[in-house]
């Protein structure tokens, strides 16, 4: 222990984080400022891993949730080694590696992507869970920690409770969370917005807390010691911190405190940005170098940890000698492979709803995917992933044996969790809900897009047919939602989900090869209430379905077709007895395509587009949500008939005839289309 190094450490993370705010004109100073402490403290000597190897999957994991203190974690990485000094002098620069708000960047020690309040720490809270399911399967020396770090503006996110009622709930002791309490935010003071406790808080969640000074070095170690001897409970160490701590006036008064400096650069406030740089040790003429004394001892630092490192690599080893098979295992699980699976082999009684497809599915995954955590927001009999719970069993505090997650009411949360699961790695993390209250999850669907994680989303109950249950349960607008992010690229130039709706129960039977296939991307299975009429098929169904694999097909194809009728879904069945009266009473040829995925169907080369939907025919398509579900396919020729006000409560019989969406009634619209061309 040395307190003058421990100190000039921390300053100058203070220093670097000015700097970059300043030098970008842009960012948020004061946080970094306040929570330089606890970093230091936290990665120079409690941290474990490996600076050789920053992949390596037994390593520690550290979840940010304020975002906008990204400038913190880059000082903390650059002394690490992580960043170069040109990196962080461009922080939130075109082309930088060292954006504004954190991008999961493993090999540079970022974790996950965080900005949004409230999903950083939710993120780590689904790692701890993925470590303890590994823990149950492969034996205690899978003891890595996962800290988390989250702000007053985290705390105050809803989603906090979800968090912190499941980590607490399930005793996710290798959870540690600073909270950085400074009882500043962005535009006011914390006590202008809020009076509750938050220690009582954490507390009836089941939560071990505990209050410190956040820039008493002792106080941050005994913290962090407790922490990780605690066996029972997720831990909360506040750190009572100040906003700004250094800065000072340009006649050298403190300047602490104060909400200006949460987000915007000190030389815009009543700080002065030269003379606060003088007072933390750092040459303004040169705000970017490392303190000699601390590039020292972080050299060093970085030599013992890759020791100690291989120290722990050498009892693996030893433990993978003496456990082939289960060693097989694991690498197995970390290698993100599936195991050889059967789809063909499920068995699907005839006209079943594809949630209930779905539940068959399941339940053949629960005994072939071993590593594999289903969860359900309090939906699980009816969203039926009940199919895999019935082969399990739910997680519980001190047993991780079983392989599904009850969330509770908490769609955000286990979103978020689910993400956190995936970026841990080893873990296959499938969440489902109804898909109106996919509304729900949208911001933790777009973080799942944006770091590309291969979370599998169930959403059922698709459509206005849930019926009774009226307008607030009835999806109408949610499809063409989720659509628009097929239509757009991730950051690898990548369709950034993939959104699939099946016919039938061969297609969800694809549709599920298909996602467990995605492993670049999150995926969402669209499924329906009711029953379904099987698509009809020469020879095996599953076998004519796998061509959805290509995004789209066609399940009628006749010869010089008079029109091609669109959908997905339910809607193919209703096309299907459509097109039966159009050829029997009209006289008319018609094909059918079924499009599962608009985005992986305009992947496809635009022969085989071409193929399925003929531009040179007149096209019409069939939706239960808003018509521009189908509009980019059938193009501006073509006629979509679908809804465009919400639903109503009666039975699903009845609003399939009051909106239109019945054989008879979908036949008349076809040739009243027909009729314009």
């Amino acid at each position: 222990m040395n307190k003058k190094l421990d100190q000039q450490a921390a300053d100058n993370i203070r220093a670097l984080a000015v700097a970059m705010v300043e030098k970008a004109n842009s960012g948020h100073p004061g946080g970094p400022m306040g929570g330089a402490d606890f970093m230091h403290i936290l990665y120079s000597e409690f941290f474990n891993y490996d600076p050789s190897d920053m992949e390596w999957p037994f390593r520690d994991r550290f979840f940010m949730d304020a975002g906008h203190l990204s400038t913190l974690m880059y000082a903390q990485y650059y002394l690490l080694g992580n960043y170069s000094k040109e990196d962080v002098s461009n922080f939130r620069q075109w082309g930088s590696i060292t954006p504004g708000h954190p991008e999961v960047d493993v090999k540079r020690g970022i974790e996950n992507t965080s900005g949004p309040l409230g999903q950083g720490h939710t993120m780590g809270v689904g790692a701890a869970i993925a470590t303890k399911f590994l823990a149950a399967r492969f034996g205690d020396w899978i003891n890595h920690k996962v800290y988390g770090f989250i702000s007053d503006g985290g705390i105050q996110e809803e989603i906090s409770q979800g968090a912190g009622r499941i980590a607490g709930h399930l005793g996710l002791s290798n959870f540690i969370m600073f909270f950085d309490s400074n009882d500043i935010q962005l535009s006011t003071s914390t006590d202008e917005v809020t009076t509750e406790d938050t220690a009582m808080k954490y507390e009836a969640w089941g939560w071990k807390v505990v209050t410190i000074d956040g820039h008493d070095h002792d106080a941050i170690r005994k913290a962090l010691t407790d922490a990780n001897n605690e066996t029972e409970k997720p831990t909360l160490i506040i750190g009572k911190t100040i906003m700004g701590k250094g800065c000072v006036t340009s006649n050298g008064d403190m300047y602490e405190g104060h909400c200006e400096l949460h987000g915007k650069p000190i030389g815009a406030t009543g700080a002065d940005y030269h003379k606060t740089l003088a007072n933390l040790g750092a040459d303004a003429e040169k705000p970017f170098d490392i303190f000699n004394d601390v590039e020292a001892f972080y050299r060093d630092l970085i030599v013992e940890k890759t020791k100690q490192a291989a120290a722990k690599k050498a009892e693996i080893a030893a433990w993978k000698q003496d456990n082939t098979e289960l060693a097989e295992k694991l690498d197995f699980f970390l290698s993100g492979k599936l195991p050889e699976l059967d789809f063909a082999s499920i068995e699907h009684k005839a006209g079943l709803a594809t949630r209930a497809a779905s539940s068959n599915v399941l339940a053949y995954l629960a005994e072939n995917v071993e590593n594999m955590i289903v969860s359900s927001a309090d939906l699980s009999n009816s969203d039926k992933t009940d199919g895999f719970l019935k082969k399990t069993s739910a997680l519980q505090k001190g047993d991780f044996s079983g392989s599904f997650l009850q969330a509770g009411v908490a769609e955000l949360t286990m979103a978020c969790i689910a993400n956190g699961i995936a970026l841990h790695g080893g873990v296959i993390p499938v969440v489902a809900t109804f898909f109106v209250f996919s509304d729900y999850m949208k911001p933790a669907i777009r973080l799942s897009a944006i770091q590309e994680l291969p979370v599998k989303y169930v959403w059922t109950h698709d459509a206005f047919r849930v019926g009774e249950d009226g307008p607030t349960h009835q999806p109408i607008e949610q499809e063409a939602q989720i659509r628009l992010l097929e239509k757009m690229q991730n950051h690898s130039h990548k369709q950034s989900f993939l959104a699939l709706r099946p016919a039938d129960s061969a297609e969800t039977s694809v549709a599920w090869k298909m996602a467990l296939e995605n492993t670049d991307t999150p995926s969402g299975l669209i499924l329906s209430r009711q029953g379904i009429k099987d698509v009809p098929a020469e020879g095996s169904r599953y076998e004519a379905a796998l061509a959805a694999e290509k995004g789209g097909y066609l399940v009628k194809e006749v010869e010089n077709p008079d029109i091609v009728l669109v959908a997905n879904g339910s809607e193919v069945s209703t096309l299907i007895a459509a097109a039966e009266i159009l050829e029997a009473d009209h006289n008319l040829k018609v094909s059918i395509a079924s499009v599962i995925s608009e985005g992986l169907f305009k992947q496809q080369p635009k022969d085989y587009q071409n193929s399925v939907i003929p531009k040179n025919k007149p096209l019409f398509g069939l939706t239960a949500g808003l018509p521009v579900n189908l509009e980019g396919l059938v193009g501006d020729a073509g006629k979509v008939f679908g809804l465009e006000h919400f639903g109503y409560s009666a039975p699903a019989s009845v609003l399939d005839d009051k909106f239109g969406f019945t054989g008879e009634k979908v036949s008349k619209e076809v040739l009243a289309y027909l009729q314009t061309k």
